[in-house]
């Protein structure tokens, strides 16, 4: 991966903070590797769903918790489980994982679910009311006398 440096930007641009933590931590999570897997699906305008294979994990070995605008989901496995087992082939990933996701403004996790080995968690998009497009009313002077032409949004 080719690393770019940001710093010319950062000497003419103020308030741009953001914008270098979230190259940061793009750069930093393609770093971790592909465990587990996961997958991002737009369901409409507003709602979101991440989908993670967590196989082998239960709700006791999961966390997940939003800091800052950043949904961290992190996975630890019990090791005492595994102290008296003998194994010839050990292919299933039994290790701990942590995941992070940069949320946008107004982006809030809406529910968790894990079934089947499979840990769903859902976004939602709540624009705040004074964020959301409004109507203005147009008025009209005609001579000292302001007529309103009132219109439903």
């Amino acid at each position: 991966m080719r690393a770019y440096d940001l710093s010319p930007l950062f000497r003419s641009a103020i308030g741009f903070d953001r914008l270098a933590n979230t190259l940061e931590s793009i750069h930093n999570s393609n770093v971790s590797g592909g465990y587990p897997p996961y997958n991002i699906e737009l369901v409409d305008e507003d709602h979101y769903t991440i989908t993670m294979a967590v196989a082998g994990f239960t709700t006791d070995d999961l966390e997940i918790e939003v800091r800052q605008n950043m949904l961290h989901v992190s996975g630890q496995k019990q090791e005492d489980e595994q102290s008296n087992r003998t194994f010839l082939h050990r292919g299933i990933a039994n290790r701990s994982f942590e995941r992070n996701f940069q949320l946008a403004d107004h982006i809030l996790v809406e529910s968790a679910i894990i079934q089947d080995g499979m840990l769903e968690v859902k976004l939602i998009r709540e624009i705040p009311e004074e964020m959301k497009p409004r109507r203005i009313e147009i008025q009209k002077r005609s001579g000292n006398v302001i007529d309103s032409k009132v219109e439903a949004a």
